[in-house]
């Protein structure tokens, strides 16, 4: 069985730690690989390698560190398919997802390249008679990612390409769901000129995110992931003072105005609902129809679209869905439906239903599409995240009445609204508190030259990820105010300086 192990300072490692856990195969349910869970030492011997290396690479000339960027870029290109298939392999995802999760990560890799131009600081001449003034941007020393198991590659890439541009070292801790990806990335940023210790890779679970979080040689955390662990992560990590950015959970909605293409609507909902089975940050969990007609004439639409949904391994090129990440992630899913039913909530559509025929595939952690229709507030399928291919339908009577339930809500991370009305879409723009927001377009998340993350519980921490808020999380700055002798003496001045 093949074993997935660590990357530290350049070389595989095994490391130190006896424990190891089933890497699954999500479409056969068959545990083909393991994965080596880190001890603490461990840890501790990735910080050392990047804690070593930083001196140098903080001194890299920018250019150079982009051009090392813009290798790594291309070797990504040229070796999109291999990755997306042990992506989907690992994860479940079809193969043209994960081709497209992979392609987002390529694009923040594009954007770190430009780093002599995002680096750049401010010159003031001549602030006070003779004095000048300039900002720089510096980096911080080792920062940590730690990434979660729906976008193995996409989520590192919004974190260490930036991270690096800026001068910093980087220790990754990737899900131990789906872990080769990691590995791969690390290998492949060494083959593109990176020196070693620079990027380092670190498999395990709560063990090695507790002492990463510890570490007193960690200047910052990245972390993605749920609601709960992003709030654990940003408590004690800025205890210990460092820069924490954590994104937590979503229940993104979108609205659907009477006015609105309803066939355009019904099929943005398909894919940003069951897309990558709903295991997406960004999926639309909640459709929120204004108005009974546009919720009975949505329902009607969808409802044939949900049952005629192709789901099956992520290699079949026809399957439109896959498999869920785990046996345990299946079951949480499913016991959202059965409390969403007794709650009171009307199952348009029941995946618990499906059954996976094709050969080789029948105990895979398949489910079915669901529709789940009259869903009120208080019923758990709605006020938490489901992570699953499950659509819940909020019926509402008003603009107004919609927009106060997604204020409602704990989560701010994306919402959606589909009109053909400037006006009501110019007000949705202004109004809603929610972090990324789409007119007509079901999952807003934004290219890589701007910023990734929500608002409330959606996030912890100042910075979104990627963009320039990324650089900003990345650096630090220092000012310098300079004076050159000129011959002319001064006598001591207590008051306060001013230069003006």
């Amino acid at each position: 069985m093949l074993e997935i192990a660590h990357f530290i300072n350049g070389q595989i490692v095994n490391g130190k730690s006896s424990r190891r856990q089933d890497v699954f195969n999500p479409a056969t349910g068959n545990a083909d690989k393991t994965v080596i869970l880190a001890s603490e030492d461990d840890v501790d011997s990735a910080v050392k390698a990047a804690s070593a290396a930083w001196s140098d690479w903080s001194k890299t000339p920018a250019l150079r560190r982009s051009r090392i960027l813009d290798k790594f870029k291309n070797i990504l290109w040229e070796r999109l398919n291999h990755i997306a298939e042990v992506i989907s392999s690992e994860h479940g995802k079809t193969l043209d997802d994960a081709i497209g999760e992979v392609t987002r990560g390529i694009e923040v890799v594009e954007f770190a390249t430009a780093a002599p131009t995002l680096l750049k600081g401010e010159f003031s001449e001549n602030v006070g008679s003779g004095v000048d003034s300039h900002m720089i941007r510096q980096s911080l020393g080792v920062c940590v990612g730690i990434t979660p198991f729906n976008f193995p590659a996409m989520v590192p890439m919004w974190m260490f390409p930036v991270a690096l541009a800026a001068g910093n070292c980087f220790v990754l801790k990737p899900s131990e769901r789906d872990p080769s990806a990691s590995i791969l990335i690390a290998e492949w940023l060494k083959e593109a000129g990176l020196p070693d210790g620079v990027f380092n890779v670190v498999q395990g679970d709560k063990i090695a995110v507790d002492r990463l979080v510890a570490h007193e040689e960690v200047k910052a955390i990245s972390f993605v992931g749920s609601t709960p662990i992003a709030k654990y992560i940003y408590t004690k990590g800025t205890a210990k003072g460092k820069r924490v950015q954590a994104l937590g959970g979503a229940k993104n909605h979108l609205i659907i105005m009477p006015d609105a293409d309803l066939e355009m609507a019904a099929n943005a909902l398909m894919g940003a609902a069951f897309g990558s089975a709903g295991e997406r940050c960004m999926a639309v969990s909640v459709a929120v129809p204004v108005t009974e007609p546009v919720a009975d004439a949505l329902i009607e639409r969808l409802k044939p679209k949900i049952e005629e949904l192709k789901i099956g391994p992520a290699m079949d090129p026809v399957s439109e869905m896959g498999p869920l990440v785990t046996a345990q992630h299946l079951q949480k899913v499913t016991d959202y439906i059965d409390a969403g039913e007794s709650d009171g909530a009307e199952v348009i559509v029941d995946g618990r239903n499906f059954k996976q025929d094709k050969q080789g595939y029948e105990n895979g952690f398949f489910i079915g599409g669901t529709l789940l229709d009259n869903v009120k507030e208080n019923m758990s399928c709605y006020r938490e995240e489901i992570f699953g291919p499950v659509l819940s339908v909020v019926r509402k009577k008003s603009y107004q009445e919609a927009l106060d339930l997604i204020h409602n809500h704990e989560y701010a991370n994306g919402t959606a609204i589909f009109t053909r009305d400037g006006d009501t879409a110019r007000n949705f723009m202004q109004d809603v508190e929610v972090g990324m927001v789409g007119v007509n377009v079901p999952i807003p998340v934004p290219m890589a030259f701007h910023s990734f993350g929500g608002w409330k519980s959606s996030i912890f921490g100042d910075h979104a990820m990627h963009g320039m808020e990324g650089i900003r999380f990345y650096t630090r700055i220092k000012t310098t105010t300079s004076r050159w002798p000129t011959g002319l003496r001064q006598n001591p001045e207590f008051k306060m300086p001013t230069l003006g």
